[in-house]
């Protein structure tokens, strides 16, 4: 069993930057792949990137590619999503989580409890 716990989150201008941190339990923590989801208010969750087990392996959804790198450390049990060029669209709540290698809210198994970023304009 793997738990979640999501950070850095915040209130920033357009064109900011923000890092997001999730830190995760767990002696199975490599096993998983990371993924980050973000949900608006009155929208459905959706994926915004992903990573693989041994980190060779990112996704990006179109909306963040270019802007956003998602990294993971293995040694400390760590994800760090790095957001740059940040829009007032980017605003929702970021969530962590874990399981296989996919852009697919239902395929993961763990999540986090998520963090707000609201992007003003």
């Amino acid at each position: 069993q793997v738990q979640l716990v999501e950070s850095g989150g915040g209130l920033v201008q357009a064109g900011d930057s923000l890092r997001l941190s999730c830190a995760a339990s767990g002696r199975t923590f490599s096993s998983y792949a990371m993924g980050w989801f973000r949900q608006a208010p009155g929208k459905e969750r959706e994926f915004v990137s992903a990573i693989d087990r041994s980190a060779r392996s990112t996704w990006y959804s179109d909306s963040v590619k270019g802007r956003f790198t998602l990294t993971r450390d293995n040694a400390k049990n760590m994800v760090y999503l790095q957001m740059n060029s940040l829009r007032p669209e980017d605003t929702a709540v970021y969530y962590c989580a874990a399981g296989p290698y996919s852009t697919r809210t239902k395929d993961y198994n763990y999540w986090g409890q998520g963090t707000q970023v609201t992007v003003s304009s």
